[in-house]
This record gives C-alpha cells, structure tokens and sequence, in this order.
C-alpha cells in the first residue's frame, strides 16, 4: 500500500536443526545454567540453622570419626602424617563425588515440570547440580587448611598438581552423575539404589585408611574403582613425599573416569529426548 511492498517473515522449522546447534545452546542458555545453581545453593540450606556450616560439619564428623577407628582403634599406617589429614585428603573428592551423585540423581525429577514444559538443553541441569557439589567441596577445603595450619604441615611442590585431579574427580561425578540422572527418569528405583552406592562405595574407596595397605597383587583390581586413582592423586599432591601414587592403578582409574564421563555424555544424549515424555 502507499507504494510500499509488505515483507513476509517465514519461520522455518527444519529436522535436526536443534540436534546441530545443541552445544551453542548450552553457551547461549548460561544464565539459566546460573539461576538452577544459585537456587539450589540457596535451597539446600534455606531452613537450617547454621546454613552451609553443614558443609564443614558433615565431612569434620566423619573425618573424627574414621580417625578414631582407623587410626586410633586399628593403628592402620597413616604414611607418616597425622593421620586427620591422611583421612580428610580423601574425604574432600569423595564427599563431592557422592554429594554429585545424589544431586544429579534427582535434578531432573526435581526440575520436571521446567523440563516439560520448556525447551533448553538438559544438560543444564545435572550439570548445575555438579557445580553446586562443587562450591561444597571448595568450602570443605577450609578444614583441611585448618588441620595443616593446627599440625604445622607444609605441604611441597606437588600441591601444584591438584586442579588436575579436582578436574578428574569432576569428570568421575560428572560421568556417573549422568548415568544416574538419565536412568532415574526411567527407572525411579534408582531413588533407593543411589544411597546404597553412596553408603557401599564409602568402605570400598580408601577414605579411611591408605590404599597402600591393599595387597600388591589386588592393587590393580582394587583400582577398578575409579574412585580409587582420585583419591590416591589428591593424597599423593598434598601429602607431598610422604605418599607414593602407584602409576598402573591410576592409569587403569583414569581411563575409567575417562571412560565414564563420555559414556555418560553420551547415554544422557540419547535419553534426553524422551525426558519431557516419560518425566
């Protein structure tokens, strides 16, 4: 009209298009990636009294407690450190690693009627409940600054070495994590069976005592739990000299960690798209 053509907009809906851009949308949809992770930070400790001192408290009893038994009760070696260290060396990757598993576990059904209702990668949101194990595990960092400042223990050079096996021990609870998120949408039996994991891999994971004390000839086998190379890597960067990384177990580790993060990746991917239908 008036000389003036009118210009159409068409939108095109063409197959597969989402399945190309789906790692450019997992950049793009960030902020909601901040806003599941602040919420839930908050959410955690919203009605409790002392708020996240929970995250100091919870890993200081056990590490009391596994110190007393281990330590004190069955005089195990403690590789020529005190041995609370010894024990809270190992305590802070496996308490992210089994706080990870129980949040991702359940993020999903936590988060289902956003899932239902709105398009976003899902990865998001196990991914925030990983992020959120994490700021505990670097708030629990601080008891083990305490009880090297309350020994006098320095440690050496290797300390350098340990985002490495932080990022390790990320990619184990991220791998796992997607796992157990993935077949808890399909199989709400997992709600009962992640505990129990998290309860049985506390004893067969060396927390408490030194994988040292594993038998040579069982070292390898001892070390098909991934859980075990994290471990072993974090004790050997802060202890310092005073702990000694046995190399095939903790490659055989890293490989299943390895392993384990791009098979979760992966199973996740291909679950994601019946989450909306079965959730």
């Amino acid at each position: 009209m008036n000389g003036q053509e009118t210009t159409k907009h068409e939108l095109v809906l063409e197959a597969g298009r989402m399945e190309r851009q789906y790692w450019k949308d997992l950049w793009r949809y960030r902020e909601l990636f901040y806003f599941l992770a602040w919420r839930d930070i908050l959410v955690r400790y919203k009605q409790t009294a002392i708020g996240m001192a929970w995250a100091l408290i919870r890993p200081f009893l056990t590490m009391v407690v596994f110190s007393f038994v281990f330590g004190h009760l069955a005089k195990l070696p403690s590789e020529g450190v005190p041995y609370p260290i010894l024990v809270f060396a190992a305590m802070l990757p496996w308490q992210f690693f089994a706080n990870a598993l129980s949040e991702c576990s359940n993020s999903l059904i936590s988060n289902a009627n956003l899932i239902s209702k709105v398009y976003f990668p899902r990865l998001v949101v196990p991914t925030s409940a990983v992020v959120v194990s994490f700021v505990d595990f670097l708030v629990s960092g601080m008891i083990l600054l305490g009880l090297m400042a309350w020994y006098n223990y320095v440690p050496s050079w290797r300390i350098l070495t340990l985002p490495l096996f932080v990022a390790i021990a990320f990619g184990a609870s991220m791998g796992a994590g997607l796992w157990l998120a993935s077949l808890n949408v399909q199989y709400r039996d997992f709600r009962y069976i992640v505990p129990f994991i998290v309860q049985f891999g506390l004893y067969i994971s060396p927390v408490g005592f030194s994988s040292s004390i594993v038998p040579e000839q069982w070292r390898l086998l001892y070390s098909l739990n991934p859980m075990v190379g994290v471990i072993d890597g974090f004790r050997w960067a802060i202890l310092g000299g005073k702990a000694h990384l046995y190399l095939p177990g903790f490659g055989l580790s890293l490989g299943l960690v390895v392993l384990l993060f791009f098979s979760g990746i992966w199973y996740f991917r291909k679950m994601e798209r019946t989450f909306a239908d079965v959730i």
